[in-house]
């Protein structure tokens, strides 16, 4: 028996899906990248708000996250071109700007 699947709902699945692994790779390698600085540098002073600029994986953490954030936002918040389009459409036809 072939299931017959829902073509917009399977791009959202893939992007969130994919979403997902970037968020376990980016914790894992970030948590990978502090707990090195932590054992080289950090456990000498300790993190702290006058020091965390100091601390070279904030850079990466920032960074990166920064392009995670964006990954969410097209994974959960973004409507698709037809969407859009759609819902201007209804505007103007129900005489809205």
């Amino acid at each position: 028996m072939e299931v017959i699947r829902d073509e917009q709902l399977w791009r959202i699945a893939k992007k969130r899906a994919a979403f997902k692994r970037h968020l376990a790779t980016y914790i894992i390698v970030n948590g990978f990248l502090w707990a090195l600085w932590f054992i080289t540098e950090g456990h000498e002073d300790g993190l702290s708000a006058s020091n965390i600029w100091s601390a070279w994986p904030i850079w990466s953490t920032l960074g990166w996250g920064i392009g995670l954030a964006f990954s969410y936002v097209g994974a959960y918040h973004q409507t698709s071109k037809e969407d859009s389009v759609q819902r201007e459409y209804d505007k103007l036809r129900n005489g809205r700007k």
